[in-house]
């Protein structure tokens, strides 16, 4: 399909100088940011998010920041919508949407569409769901390995505790004999939805500890507890989906007195880098991304090619 827009960039992951960097390009090319993160699209999530500020953005239009409440449903779909509508604003002003973000789903979704088709049989699903909810914590990880004995591509990209994944995993080969990652593949094959360029950060692994460290020593400091605390407060259910998200989760486990203040940075830490681990293995895997050191992706040479591809 070709694409709906002239042309487009996206890029991420987690902690690497990012947002920083995406503002920088869209100064310098006359863009503005859409964005792709599933947990900056929260109202109430902020700190834990990293959220930039109105100082951090220095005037450039982010768009997708803190529209949801915590207990509005969202999914890839709605956020092919969300932003296909904001993309298109954007290039209707003759600006370039960079689109910056870590969440892998949406970003896959918004350039390759979403696989239609797949096969789906509630009592499937509806069985594995019970067993989630018999079970105890060991449950959900048991399930997982389930997922990486008959799809270890799939489970390498989402997480131990995802019961969507899993049990979306899980039922799609109980019903069809074919791992869900199979499907995607079939799908990919229907062409893109966006001419763009993609671009990912990458950064050695102890470097990026280096800057998850004080990030979260930062968080905390500016009241990251506090702020789940009011939103629990204000009567939201703890168990809520963006309140699972990575450091969200482990912030309500130390207000339901599950986790020590003293080892509460140190999960949050480990978290935080067992995600990007999993945000490399899932960006590692797509098709016509171009990885860059961060120092790389600011040489201003290519910063003038990417002007010239944008023009067309």
């Amino acid at each position: 399909m070709p694409a709906r827009v002239p042309r487009w960039l996206t890029y991420t992951p987690t902690a690497t100088g990012k947002t920083a960097l995406a503002v920088d390009l869209a100064r310098a090319l006359g863009g503005e940011l859409v964005g792709a993160d599933s947990v900056q699209l929260y109202e109430r999530l902020v700190i834990g998010s990293a959220r930039p500020s109105a100082e951090e953005l220095a005037g450039v239009p982010h768009h997708l920041l803190g529209a949801l409440d915590l207990r509005d449903p969202y999914d890839a779909a709605k956020y092919i919508a969300d932003a296909d509508r904001v993309i298109a604003e954007i290039t209707a002003r003759g600006k370039a949407a960079i689109v910056v973000g870590g969440t892998g789903l949406y970003l896959r979704a918004l350039v390759k569409g979403l696989a239609s088709g797949i096969p789906a049989d509630a009592t499937v699903r509806a069985a594995l769901h019970a067993r989630i909810a018999a079970g105890d914590a060991t449950t959900l990880r048991a399930m997982h390995a389930e997922v990486a004995a008959v799809d270890p591509e799939y489970a390498a990209r989402i997480h131990v505790t995802d019961p969507v994944r899993i049990v979306r995993a899980l039922e799609v080969f109980a019903v069809t004999g074919e791992p869900l990652s199979a499907h995607h593949r079939k799908h990919a094959a229907e062409g893109a939805r966006y001419e763009a360029q993609w671009w990912c950060l990458e950064i050695e692994r102890e470097a990026l500890r280096a800057r998850v460290l004080p990030r979260t020593a930062d968080m905390l400091a500016r009241g990251w507890v506090d702020e789940v605390r009011g939103i629990l407060a204000d009567g939201y259910e703890w168990d809520l989906k963006p309140l699972r998200s990575v450091g969200y989760a482990e912030v309500v486990a130390h207000l339901r007195g599950q986790l020590p203040a003293r080892a509460l940075a140190g999960e949050i830490e480990r978290a935080t880098m067992a995600f990007a681990k999993r945000q490399r293995t899932w960006f590692r895997g797509e098709e016509g991304v171009t990885w860059l050191p961060l120092e790389a992706a600011r040489d201003p040479a290519r910063w003038d090619a990417l002007a010239a591809w944008l023009r067309g």
